[in-house]
């Protein structure tokens, strides 16, 4: 069984009647509703405004794989918080961070460059699959279309990545990066740039499957996993 922890601010959905319409569950809801048909996933949620924002020793220590979702909130979440995140990666745990979570503290200092990029309000984005035979890319066609969502754009201030898995095209010419892996530690991340608040973009079928293939490739190795489940902690269960 895969243990996920499923991380979003929750601040857009509770102040934002259009959004709440689009997320009624909230961004981290509808993320765990499709990961938890899956017989192999346990999920859970947390965010933000809970204590510890959700993320104390205890969870970490009983997830496998973190989902983070961020915007409105970066610099206003915990230093200590993320540092404990960053420890686990580098101890193992899987970490998928999604759209503006690039901008996290988590993710910058994990890989230790500014993720600065130009972005604009949204345009039309056909998202190509580069690396067909990847993990990450399994079931996916060549490419699909985001009827809308923001403009991310290049230049893209990351280091360079493990592998660059999908390319994203905007209407307005612009390209991006849309989906990288990264290694730090022990830890295996994933980077995957659509998923505004405004749109839909979690609905979609290819972006569910890519989620799901993200949570298996970012899954620990088996003694890095017996490693942090051998822990003085209490075991991790499904949310209903």
């Amino acid at each position: 069984m895969i243990r996920i922890t499923v991380w979003n601010e929750g601040k857009h959905e509770q102040e934002y009647e259009d959004i709440r319409l689009v997320y009624p569950e909230g961004i981290h809801g509808c993320i765990a509703g499709f990961l938890k048909k899956e017989e192999d996933f346990i999920v859970r949620t947390a965010t933000f405004y809970e204590k510890e924002h959700g993320l104390s020793e205890e969870v970490l220590q009983s997830t496998d794989v973190l989902i983070i979702w961020s915007h409105a909130l970066q610099e206003e979440f915990s230093d200590a918080v993320a540092e404990r995140v960053r420890r686990h990666v580098l101890a193992g745990m899987g970490l998928v961070a999604l759209h503006s979570a690039h901008y996290s503290k988590i993710l910058r200092n994990l890989l230790g460059t500014s993720m600065t990029l130009k972005w604009r309000h949204g345009d039309r984005e056909r998202i190509w699959c580069i690396a067909p035979t990847h993990p990450i890319a399994a079931g996916l066609p060549e490419s699909f279309e985001l009827p809308k969502e923001e403009m991310y754009g290049e230049y893209f201030d990351i280091p360079k990545p493990d592998d660059v898995i999908f390319l994203g095209w905007f209407a307005g010419g612009e390209v991006f990066r849309s989906g990288c892996t990264f290694t730090r530690g022990l830890g295996k991340i994933f980077y995957f740039q659509p998923g505004h608040e405004e749109y839909p973009i979690y609905y979609m079928d290819p972006i569910q499957q890519i989620i799901r293939n993200a949570v298996r490739f970012c899954m620990p190795a088996a003694e890095v996993r017996r490693e942090l489940t051998n822990k003085e902690h209490p075991p991790m269960e499904q949310e209903n």
